[in-house]
């Protein structure tokens, strides 16, 4: 995307701060009410997925939204609930005695803990800025986070599909998938048809929109189709008042229990943490677990997205990853203390923030503002959703983190990027997020060490730093390249090149192994190059062997064990030897003159010589061998001999 497609007058200069309130009101106010359509089912959704009260999640994203617009300098990411805490979230709740709804007065006291256990993580998200941690997200290797990701979509289709089917889904998941079809046999049909309908809406819209005309019709969210369907649907079936009906001779019940409930007084909603969750027995050991997942699956899942989000800014502006988490912490500290949901820095309504046209960090203002003229003039308006409809826009949100294209894009890179991508996959389904994240780091490691990565420097690199030019520093890598050390690599590269402003040339030729991760991050470090004026070249790469054809592929140096054959004898003997190796199937050879004698000699300067030398496989040396045992060879004294030899370039020979 170019910055001419935002619009008639918009240059390269996008002003920043307040500047760009006055400068770019239309566009921003235009793409904040566009992502406020989708943000508004969105946070409903999500909000009571993770057992929160519904408008929970639009008090997260209308909090982020002034806060961070004014704390953060990411110019185009949008902050609210994301469904990547959704497990998280539930987890803690369930760990406090959340019952579903069972016991109203264990659920509130659930809830507030919970939000306690938010508002403590936030603190430490704020103190992770402080300390400059927002590198902490490239610790953690690709395959792993995406395996992650990917759990918890799974996690989340399996936990929102008996809802599209107007049932209730409780245990863990493997759990849940075991009482799916059960669950499926006492469908209540007219629920179910709302949320088919939504499912269908949802996948069917992407594919239907690029063919509509008038073009403007492909901008319309499938969010904004599914309640526009939805909610006429449910006020056709009457859902706001309890009756039953009858449909294949069974008979069954709907009401307001299948639609969001609201208070009508936003501020009625308000709910304070209970920090005793820290100091109960009970639960206190809980409460620092849960804070620790919060802050830090929070912090990385949002360093990503705000990574992400930089590499489509058409302006190619870069966030202060330090300053945005710091943000990122003071909002989820305020919006905890009114009961709101932890925030992130989420992907898929800051993408949408990018296609609707925004140009500065106040789209995510006015999508906020928009968020909250809404719930708090028309309550009823939200009341009217069907709660089918929002678990299938969850179900899908889920389907796109794991989507059969993610394994498909993870293979491509390399089988042993698949394996620790579903082990991680696994791993999280069968334990909880924290345990499947480790196990996936471990394999990581157990691949690193089986592929020959010195143990020193699984943490430490090894570089040697040489002045090219005036204008040019080399960094010599030796050791390894891998996720572990990358954090003081890429420090060091940032430190000669973008503070220093010199172009750096990396030499991996003296690593055993780079690994996906790394590779993948060196390419977004020449993209930071680039927008500075600067080269970052990237050299040495040659005797290593790729895992796949994929440019981010794992590189595992290699070396080829060869045979060098030497022969020594009269110069005339030349021509034949050259002519011979070539019929053997030799690529090249070595020939110089010298001299010698050996103890059969007169002594004095000794006869004329030629050194002749071939680098071949085993095979064509016993050939090569066997071609020199003829007699136009043997005729004169020669001396031969053969050696094994490692190659690091097999196309050379």
């Amino acid at each position: 995307m170019n910055p001419s497609d935002h619009g008639p007058g918009v240059t390269r200069d996008i002003p920043r701060g307040m500047d760009g309130f006055v400068t770019s009101f239309r566009q921003d106010v235009t793409s904040g009410f566009l992502v406020f359509l989708i943000a508004l089912p969105l946070c409903l959704g999500i909000s009571m997925a993770s057992g929160f009260p519904p408008v929970a999640g639009v008090f997260t994203a209308v909090v982020g939204a002034i806060v961070t617009t004014f704390l953060s300098n990411s110019e185009l990411t949008i902050k609210g609930p994301a469904a990547g805490l959704i497990v998280i979230v539930l987890g803690a709740m369930q760990s406090f005695g959340f019952t579903g709804g069972v016991d109203p007065a264990a659920d509130l006291q659930a809830y507030r803990m919970a939000i306690a256990v938010g508002c403590v993580a936030g603190f430490v998200q704020v103190a992770f800025g402080l300390l400059r941690a927002g590198a902490l997200a490239d610790f953690f290797p690709t395959a792993v986070v995406h395996g992650m990701l990917a759990a918890i979509g799974l996690i989340i289709c399996l936990k929102q599909l008996p809802v599209v089917f107007g049932q209730k889904a409780s245990g863990e998941p493997l759990e849940i998938l075991r009482e799916l079809p059960e669950k499926i046999l006492h469908l209540n049909p007219v629920i179910t048809l709302i949320g088919l309908v939504s499912l269908l809406i949802l996948f069917g819209w992407p594919v239907l929109r690029q063919r509509l005309r008038p073009a403007w019709l492909r901008f319309v969210p499938a969010q904004l189709l599914v309640l526009a369907v939805a909610v006429p649907l449910g006020m056709w079936f009457d859902l706001a008042h309890e009756h039953t009906y009858t449909f294949a001779a069974h008979e069954y019940k709907v009401g307001q229990s299948f639609l969001v409930n609201v208070p009508g007084n936003l501020l009625a909603a308000v709910t304070t943490p209970d920090f005793s969750v820290f100091t109960a027995p009970q639960t206190h050991v809980a409460a620092i677990w849960w804070v620790m997942m919060f802050a830090l699956v929070g912090s990385v899942e949002s360093l990503l997205s705000a990574k992400a989000i930089d590499l489509l800014d058409p302006w190619k502006r870069k966030t202060n990853m330090n300053r945005d988490l710091l943000a990122v912490g003071v909002a989820n500290i305020a919006a905890a203390s009114i009961g709101g949901l932890p925030m992130i820095s989420e992907i898929v309504r800051s993408k949408a923030n990018i296609d609707n046209g925004a140009r500065t960090r106040f789209a995510n203002f006015w999508h906020g503002m928009f968020l909250l003229a809404f719930v708090a003039l028309v309550p009823q308006l939200i009341h009217r959703i069907p709660l089918s409809a929002l678990a299938a826009m969850l179900v899908y949100t889920g389907f796109r983190l794991a989507s059969p294209r993610e394994f498909i894009n993870v293979f491509r890179i390399g089988s042993e990027q698949l394996l620790i991508f579903v082990a991680t996959i696994v791993a999280v389904l069968a334990t909880d997020l924290l345990i499947g994240v480790g196990v996936g780091i471990l394999l990581k490691f157990m691949i690193h060490a089986i592929n020959g990565v010195p143990l020193t420097s699984f943490f430490k690199p090894f570089l040697k730093v040489t002045t090219v030019d005036d204008q040019t520093v080399q960094i010599d890598a030796s050791g390894s390249a891998v996720f572990t050390n990358w954090i003081p690599f890429r420090r060091q590269i940032e430190q000669l090149g973008l503070v220093q402003h010199n172009n750096v040339i990396v030499n991996l030729a003296g690593t055993t192994l780079v690994d996906h991760s790394v590779m993948e991050k060196l390419h977004e470090v020449s993209l930071d190059f680039q927008q500075a004026g600067l080269r970052l070249d990237i050299v040495g790469l040659d005797g290593h062997r790729q895992a796949s054809a994929h440019p981010y592929a794992t590189r595992r140096r290699v070396t080829v064990q060869m045979r060098r054959i030497t022969v020594v004898g009269p110069v005339a003997m030349e021509a034949d030897l050259i002519a011979m190796v070539r019929d053997q199937g030799a690529s090249g050879f070595t020939a110089v003159s010298c001299h010698g004698g050996g103890r059969r000699e007169d002594r004095g300067d000794g006869r004329q010589l030629v050194r002749f030398e071939t680098i071949v496989p085993a095979e064509i040396a016993a050939k090569i061998l066997d071609a020199l045992r003829e007699p136009r060879f043997t005729a004169d004294r020669m001396t031969v001999w053969i050696e094994p030899v490692d190659v690091l370039r097999l196309e050379q020979f």
